[in-house]
């Protein structure tokens, strides 16, 4: 009973953070950073032809968009920042309550089953936006489809996700920083393995945390025709992760914590497992300074990878300081992706051909997305023809790497078919589980069996076979 009260706690905390960073600069797109922390809060720009659209949105992305658009047609665009945890219920209450505002709602994937299902995107179709298939890769195009295949949504981003290394340590321990090269080093799990004990017998960390794999682990869907499906590669995700713990692989940092963004500008200390789950209650992993004070006597270490989606080249842009231009971008196990911000109608709205140009505007429209490359810096659109058209930029923090190119190639491996709307709820339950078999707060028996408990209890519909 113990163990369940605190995997219930774990997810709680777990799925609250996780939905606040979606929307900043950690999980979502990667200029965000605004919407996790801010209050709900809106912005109104006036025009002298009256015409007005209301944006709801958790990312606060759009609301440069929004004053972008603002600033090329004169409409006056009321954009409101919501925090992403209350999200799903402020669209919802609004919907069923019968608002004809918002005229533009927003859903990260895995919110839009449940938006689709309850009918809260208008059709896009309906509008043309079937002149525009093709124009958009491909997977962020059936994302914003419901199970008929109707349009209901488009995003501005792609989001794959990739191994961001050093290169400076690639060169020191294998010889090469080439990206193709160091991709064979995370081909997968075993090779991962090998690739840490490598880094290790060095000095090095392969990774801050023991969770930069985990949006590679997807490969099957958490859920196929209603039953729980645990594969064989969640299990071997498992093991990886165990392993990487208990064979001091990595330098115990949770994400997004406090050295875990400080790994990526320089050496951090290796914490014990006692700070890393919160037990020592001396150690702030959130205050920079406190941190630094309480850390000071522990080993400390380098570390050479992270693992995260595209909009990844923002958050290191922001902490690497002065390893800017050591850093390169391969390819992981697997294909995987991470958050996204889709655009759609309320079903309400009184003004849909107008939501539909905005719209249009930040999805469809080059310029924009020229635009958006530049304000953004660096952040990858789904807009086809403008990622060919920067396909041999260079970034800087990464060598030169022609990153566009690279996310492009890695957007074409993504099935999304394997996502569902459970994933968050229940990864986050996989994830608690393997912990309390690190810290051995539970056996593997025993964290697995509460993990199917938790599954059987939250989500009823779904047949449970252990």
């Amino acid at each position: 009973m113990k163990l369940k009260k605190l995997l219930a706690v774990t997810l709680a905390t777990v799925m609250v953070a996780g939905l606040a960073a979606c929307g900043g600069q950690e999980t979502g797109s990667g200029s965000n950073s605004d919407a996790g922390t801010k209050t709900e809060q809106s912005s109104s720009k006036t025009d002298a032809k009256g015409d007005k659209l209301v944006v709801w949105t958790l990312a606060a992305d759009l609301q440069q968009f929004a004053e972008r658009y603002t600033e090329k047609t004169g409409v006056n665009v009321e954009t409101v920042i919501i925090e992403p945890a209350d999200y799903p219920t402020k669209v919802q209450t609004a919907l069923m309550g019968g608002e004809k505002e918002p005229d533009i709602i927003v859903g990260e994937p895995q919110m839009l089953e449940d938006f689709y299902t309850n009918g809260f995107f208008a059709s896009l179709d309906d509008l043309g936006a079937k002149d525009f298939d093709g124009k958009i890769v491909d997977y962020v195009w059936k994302v914003g489809q419901d199970a008929d295949g109707v349009q209901r949504a488009i995003s501005y981003q792609i989001t794959p996700a990739g191994i961001y290394y050093r290169r400076d340590i690639a060169q020191s321990v294998f010889g090469t920083d080439d990206p193709v090269e160091i991709g064979k080093k995370f081909a997968d799990y075993d090779t991962i393995l090998e690739t840490a004990q490598t880094l290790k017998n060095a000095g090095y960390r392969i990774f801050a945390s023991d969770s930069e794999i985990n949006y590679f682990s997807g490969d099957s869907a958490w859920v196929v025709d209603g039953a729980l499906n645990v594969s064989d590669a969640r299990f071997e995700y498992m093991d990886l992760v165990i392993s990487l713990y208990q064979d001091d692989l990595t330098a115990y940092a949770n994400q997004w914590s406090t050295p875990w963004f400080q790994a990526m500008s320089g050496d951090v200390p290796i914490l014990t497992a006692e700070i890393q789950n919160y037990e020592d209650d001396s150690v702030n992993v959130w205050d920079a300074e406190s941190f630094a004070e309480a850390t000071a006597g522990l080993e400390r270490t380098t570390v050479f990878a992270y693992g995260l989606p595209s909009w990844g080249v923002l958050t290191m842009r922001d902490n690497v300081g002065e390893t800017s231009g050591k850093w390169g971008v391969c390819a992981g196990p697997a294909y995987g992706f991470g958050g996204g911000t889709y655009i759609g109608i309320s079903s309400l709205s009184e003004r849909k051909d107008l939501a539909w140009d905005f719209i249009k505007f930040c999805t469809l429209n080059e310029e924009t997305a020229d635009w958006w490359i530049e304000a953004s810096e660096g952040d990858t659109v789904s807009l086809i023809s403008a990622l060919d058209k920067h396909k041999d930029d260079e970034n800087s923090v990464y060598g030169g790497e022609k990153l566009y190119s690279f996310w492009l190639e890695q957007a074409k491996g993504i099935d999304y078919s394997k996502v569902t709307n459970y994933d968050k709820f229940i990864g986050d339950a996989w994830g608690a589980s393997i912990g309390y078999i690190n810290t051995g707060q539970a056996t593997r028996e025993d964290a697995l069996a509460t993990f199917y408990d938790t599954v059987e209890s939250t989500y009823p519909e779904i047949t449970v076979t252990r």
